[in-house]
């Protein structure tokens, strides 16, 4: 624990539906929600407007659609919450070095550790610029939590939500703590929480007048001793400013078990292919492949495969989930498919190299043990060296077949930019409008229309404030919700 309230987490607000409420002038202050919109889809994000109405993450969407049938339904857009992602925590490096990302829209930042806080009162100055800084910058707003530990920083910003600053002073942690439910505590998920409530604990108050003994009694050592520090508000966590992960991975629920063989191993190339593409963002490589297949009955069989080197090679990590998938029995209908890959290794050139040399030297044995047997093709060349994309370009999607997420962006070579309503029937709804636009116009056109093509996302914010030399010369804060516990108040 720390004697000064200088460790910072900042929270987006509703991340995704914020995002698209600010690329979208006719869902401002509307209800959004932004998940999987099939019969099996998931809620991602709800804005506050549809968490009113009792939308949360995490909910089926059709109990959701219940629940808000008339909020706005977007698929997710993933290319613009990481362009968005990368100005806020380019923005929190400017604070410290240390900046420890807990997804897209979260992380930890020791503002110490960066020189630009030393006690409550110059932490609560950074926290205001820095939300002014992000709402000038991406037009979205962030919540901020201040505090001596990682814990009660994340406890304060989720208190402050939605678009506020909470500082919790020194010394005053288990009065903030006492009231609050177990489950705001790290580590107490639903299951934990229940054994703890038929122990006749519901708050943090309770635990920690049971006591250390008691509660490693009820879930174990390591658990208990961990949980009656936290009850108690201490935590001695450092902000790790790179967090290694471990694995690289992307999976797909389907609206419709899959019974076809040749579409699930399909559907499999095409995860294998996204997955690493997230690899090589990342700037990876890996060299256990894993194949995860979620039957119709529920039942979850994963498989993996350890090659003799890292790759981040789409041909290598396509054949090795191809080779897995064949140990799998999909006769009864496939549900969910994810490909990943973990043994993760920083990325060299040597890995490519090496992979490279084994899958030259496999094909030229291959190719010399056809030739020996009189089975070669078109002159001489054997038909092994056919890659996925030689027999199955992805390019050769014909128009008429284009999907048309909604809420995904458009371009027509007449109305100019948009975004999809909704499709069906042959037929694709367009609203016309542009972020920091006024609401736009509606049309209708053939989802194999000529002039209309799929378009990548515009920046929410058309000419965002020059913040190159913050936090030097700091800007004005903006005004919000901002307070503290255990000291002053502030408007």
């Amino acid at each position: 624990m720390r004697a000064a309230p200088t460790i910072l987490h900042l929270d987006m607000d509703a991340f995704y539906a914020s995002a698209e409420q600010a690329a979208k002038p006719s869902l401002r202050g509307k209800a959004v929600v932004v998940g999987g919109l099939g019969p099996r889809g998931v809620v991602a994000t709800a804005s506050y407007e549809a968490r009113r109405l009792g939308v949360h993450s995490a909910m089926p969407t059709a109990q959701a659609r219940r629940l808000a049938p008339n909020a706005a339904y977007l698929v997710p857009r993933f290319a613009l919450y990481r362009t968005v992602s990368d100005q806020v925590m380019e923005l929190l490096g400017r604070l410290s070095p240390l900046v420890e990302p807990l997804s897209l829209d979260e992380a930890f930042v020791d503002l110490e550790a960066g020189g630009v806080a030393d006690d409550a009162e110059s932490a609560r100055v950074m926290g205001e610029q820095l939300r002014a800084a992000i709402h000038a910058v991406t037009g979205l707003s962030g919540s901020v939590g201040l505090a001596g530990s990682k814990m009660l920083a994340k406890i304060a910003s989720e208190e402050a939500k939605p678009d506020g600053l909470l500082l919790i002073e020194p010394g005053t942690e288990r009065e903030l703590l006492a009231p609050m439910p177990v489950r705001i505590l790290p580590g107490v998920g639903p299951a934990t929480g229940d054994h703890l409530r038929r122990a006749g604990m519901t708050t943090v108050q309770d635990l920690a007048e049971a006591g250390e003994a008691e509660l490693v009694r009820l879930v174990g050592r390591a658990h208990g001793v961990s949980l009656y520090r936290m009850a108690l508000g201490l935590d001695d966590r450092p902000v790790v400013a790179e967090r290694d992960a471990k694995s690289v991975s992307v999976e797909d629920t389907f609206d419709v078990d899959l019974h076809d063989r040749v579409r699930v191993r399909t559907e499999v190339e095409r995860l294998a292919g996204r997955c690493v593409e997230r690899l090589r963002a990342a700037q990876r490589s890996g060299r256990t492949v894993v194949l995860k297949v979620r039957r119709y009955d529920f039942s979850t069989l994963t498989r993996s495969e350890t090659l003799r080197g890292p790759t981040d090679d789409p041909t290598v990590v396509r054949e090795a989930a191809a080779r897995l998938l064949e140990a799998v029995d999909t006769t009864g209908g496939v549900r969910l498919l994810g490909v990943g890959v973990t043994g993760l290794a920083d990325f060299t050139q040597e890995d490519l190299f090496a992979q490279a040399a084994d899958a030259r030297h496999a094909a030229e044995a291959e190719a010399e043990a056809e030739a020996q047997e009189g089975t070669a093709v078109d002159g001489g060349t054997t038909d092994t060296g056919a890659t996925v994309e030689e027999t199955a370009p992805e390019s050769a999607e014909l128009p008429s077949a284009r999907r048309w997420p909604a809420g995904h962006d458009v371009r027509h070579a007449v109305h100019g930019h948009g975004w999809v309503q909704g499709s069906g029937v042959g037929r694709v709804t367009v609203r016309f409008e542009e972020p920091g636009d006024e609401p736009g116009r509606v049309r209708t056109f053939r989802i194999d229309d000529p002039e209309l093509s799929p378009a990548d996302p515009l920046p929410l914010v058309r000419d965002p404030a020059d913040y190159s030399s913050w936090p030097a010369s700091l800007p004005k804060s903006r005004s919000g919700p901002v307070s503290s516990v255990g000291g002053e108040s502030s408007p």
